[in-house]
């Protein structure tokens, strides 16, 4: 037996939620997922509230993983002591509030989520992932290991990949809002793809607005991101998982419509 898990890309704005709570529901069934996870830090564009991480999960997500923009709504701190169900990066100094890793009861055994956040140009006040990635992976004891690693540069994030390849289910990257080409499974096991992508406005530039992109781009005076409108995609990956083994049997890049 194996079990179909669903990594979703950064939710950006309302059309990213728009596009979760009208379909991630019906795509659980017809994938027959057993476990989804979605990184919901982009949801009000820049962080995420409170209302907004309870229609992520609502609308059939497992866990809810983070990124740079965890303490942009303060709203959200005691949220995060309250609910198992969301995960900020575990790099973080721990008296932050909430938690970067956690362990969820599912009927195929007991899954084991970590969140971490990358440093190369992030300019983050964060523990080294890699030393923190390292670590946990001593304590853990669960077969299904899944880490969304919240990085910028795709050499951090192939490498904590094959860091953990045979020690993580599966690893991928967030952050950069594009999908990339090369889901794969590791050669000691674990299911990789350096970037999710993301869920939100299709004709957008990473979520926001091109017109609002563009002129920042020309020197614009900075304000506030929009998100763009019109119709939406959800991308992510899909990893197959050994649930007595914890390895990847497949990892399949995922775009929806």
């Amino acid at each position: 037996m194996s079990v179909k898990i669903l990594a979703v890309g950064d939710v950006c704005g309302e059309p990213g939620l728009d596009y979760l709570t009208k379909n991630l529901r019906r795509l659980r069934s017809e994938l027959e997922l057993g476990f989804v996870v979605v990184n919901g830090e982009n949801a009000n564009v820049v962080g995420i509230t409170p209302r907004q991480a309870d229609m992520i999960l609502h609308a059939g997500a497992d866990v809810i993983t983070l990124g740079n923009h965890t303490w942009t709504r303060t709203e959200l701190r005691p949220y995060l002591d309250e609910r198992r169900k969301i995960l900020r990066p575990a790099n973080c100094a721990p008296q932050c509030p909430g938690r970067g890793i956690d362990v969820y009861k599912t009927s195929f055994g007991d899954v084991c989520v970590m969140n971490l956040m990358g440093h190369f140009t992030l300019d983050t006040n964060t523990d080294n992932p890699f030393v923190i990635a390292d670590g946990y992976m001593e304590e853990i004891r669960e077969k299904i290991i899944l880490v969304d690693f919240h990085a910028e540069g795709t050499s951090e994030k192939r490498a904590m990949g094959f860091l953990l390849d045979g020690k993580a289910s599966a690893v991928w990257g967030t952050h950069t809002h594009v999908q990339t080409s090369d889901a794969c499974i590791l050669p000691n096991g674990t299911g990789y793809i350096t970037d999710l992508g993301m869920t939100g406005a299709i004709n957008s530039v990473i979520g926001i607005e091109p017109e609002q992109s563009i002129g920042k781009f020309f020197g614009d005076p900075p304000r506030r991101y929009d998100s763009a409108k019109g119709p939406a995609k959800l991308e992510g990956c899909i990893f197959t998982i050994d649930p007595e083994t914890g390895k990847c049997l497949a990892a399949e890049g995922v775009r929806f419509t």
